[in-house]
């Protein structure tokens, strides 16, 4: 039977995961970056990274709009630059309506895709075909609510499937925001 759901502990477990996977690509993200930038952007997501792992293993667990606030705030708080606004905002902004919520399922994925995505177009004015994080978000958001009624084991691969078309179609884009 699929897992249709995510309980709070395992949410949690599941944003360690990432955490730790995003200290891990430190290297890689900062390669990435010297292509265009000043190569800092691994150094910088590592470090927000790990302190938002730091906050979710210190605090109990209470409701998914706590848990994508607490690494929000740890994100916009120690990355830095445009980056600590933006993917703080998202996932603070994810956790609108994730009020009370006690488990992360294809409903609730949906919802912070789709509300974190609104969040970070708010806050950067970015659009999709603009070589932002919003050409992997938008796709992604609108792929998690159109399979909201299929248990969250399901969804998710190819809702990261569409983020990763996303990100591709962007390689023949010129940036025009940020």
């Amino acid at each position: 039977m699929a897992k249709t759901h995510l309980t709070i502990a395992e949410t949690v477990q599941m944003l360690l995961h990432v955490c730790r996977g995003m200290q891990a690509s430190k290297d890689l993200l900062s390669e990435a970056d010297r292509a265009i930038g000043d190569g800092d952007h691994g150094v910088g997501m590592a470090r927000g990274f790990e302190v938002a792992q730091s906050k979710l293993e210190g605090q109990p667990a209470t409701t998914l709009d706590v848990l994508f606030q607490t690494v929000g705030m740890a994100l916009l708080t120690s990355v830095g630059g445009a980056a600590g606004a933006v993917f703080g905002t998202w996932f603070r902004g994810g956790a609108r309506n994730l009020a009370g919520r006690e488990h992360f399922d294809s409903a609730a994925l949906a919802s912070w895709l789709n509300d974190g995505l609104q969040a970070v177009q708010e806050r950067g004015k970015a659009q999709v075909g603009d070589k932002t994080m919003v050409d992997a978000l938008q796709p992604a958001a609108l792929r998690a609510q159109a399979l909201v009624s299929l248990p969250l084991e399901e969804a998710l691969p190819q809702v990261a499937e569409a983020a990763r078309q996303g990100m591709e179609r962007t390689k023949d884009m010129v940036a025009t925001v940020g």
